[in-house]
Order: C-alpha cells, then structure tokens, then sequence
C-alpha cells in the first residue's frame, strides 16, 4: 500500500478525511438546522463500507502461473528482446516474420502454433515486420511470411512464402533432430 502521511496508506488517508470533513458539516448544519450533515454522515458511512470491503492487494489471489505451452510462443517487440531470447536462448526456436496485412501470414501462423506447441524443446518466435525493421533488415526478409529456424544463435535453415506441412515438419525435424529430413526448404512454395 502507498503511504502517505505517517504510514498510513491512501485508502484509509481518504476515508479519514471525508470523516473529518462529514463531521464538519454535520456540526455546521445543526447550527443553521439543517439535515444536510445527517446526510453527509450517511454518504460517508456508505462510502466507509464499500472501501473497507473492497480487497486489498495482499488479499488479491495471486495469478495462476503460466503454462509451459504459454512460454513457448512469444512475440518479438524489439532487437534486444529477440537476441535474448532466440540468439541466447538454451532453446531452439521457429522466427515466424509476418504482418497483419498479409492473407497468408494469417493462415501459417496458426499453422505454425499448431505444429510447435506440442513439442518439449522447441519455441514459436513472432515478429511483425512493421515493428521491427532492423530485424527484417538484419535477416534479409524480402517477402512475408518469411520462416527462419535458429539454433544456438545461428540460422539452421529457412523458407519464404506460404508452404505445406510436410515443409513446416522438415524444419522442425531439422530443429530437433528428429528423423531424417528428405525435403529442401529453402524459399520454396506450395
């Protein structure tokens, strides 16, 4: 809790106030008899009880802890977040370069949650080109989507374009060397 003056916090800083300023009024009005300090003690009384039964932070429960498929996708917001987490990171990782205007992207992005969530030690990096052009510009991404795998701070190998499955599960397969790899997956479409 903030704290204001002596210790104590904001919440009960207001309420003490508006008790002292009721108080003030409700002395005021039974000089000129009125019911307007009957009034504001009621209001304050009311506002006492709806501040007090309001939760504190402390009593708040605390949030659930993420998943481990939650940690395996993350968007990219600048240069230093992706080279600590895909350049450093202990993980290899899929760099899904998309923008939200382009049909494709929208169709292999889902795609790409699909194939790479299930899996124990591969994440999902996303990055919107029109937030990072130094990343673009760095990578060389000509077109979007544009795919790139990295594996301990180097590029494994990458595809442009809107491609099949088959292709996506080569370049996983390459990742995490699981199984023979038969397909070129250098910018080629389906």
């Amino acid at each position: 809790m903030t704290t204001l003056i002596l210790g104590v916090g904001v919440g009960l800083f207001i309420i003490l106030s508006l008790w002292v300023l009721a108080a003030l009024i409700f002395v005021i009005s039974l000089r000129v008899e009125r019911k307007v300090g009957a009034i504001a003690i009621l209001l304050v009384s009311a506002l006492t009880i709806i501040l007090i039964s309001v939760p504190r932070a402390s009593e708040k429960p605390a949030p659930a802890p993420a998943s481990s498929k939650n940690n395996k996708r993350y968007e990219i917001n600048n240069n230093n977040e992706f080279v600590n987490k895909v350049m450093n990171g202990t993980v290899p990782v899929i760099v899904n370069f998309h923008a939200e205007w382009c049909d494709p992207c929208k169709i292999l992005t889902p795609k790409l949650i699909e194939l790479i969530e299930p899996m124990d030690k591969l994440d999902l990096a996303i990055v919107d080109v029109e937030e990072n052009p130094e990343l673009v510009h760095v990578f060389e991404v000509k077109a979007v989507p544009a795919v790139i795998a990295i594996s301990n701070g180097l590029v494994v190998d990458k595809f442009i374009g809107l491609v099949n499955t088959e292709m996506i599960e080569s370049l996983i397969q390459k990742l995490t060397h699981e199984g023979p790899t038969t397909t070129e997956s250098s910018d080629t479409k389906s």
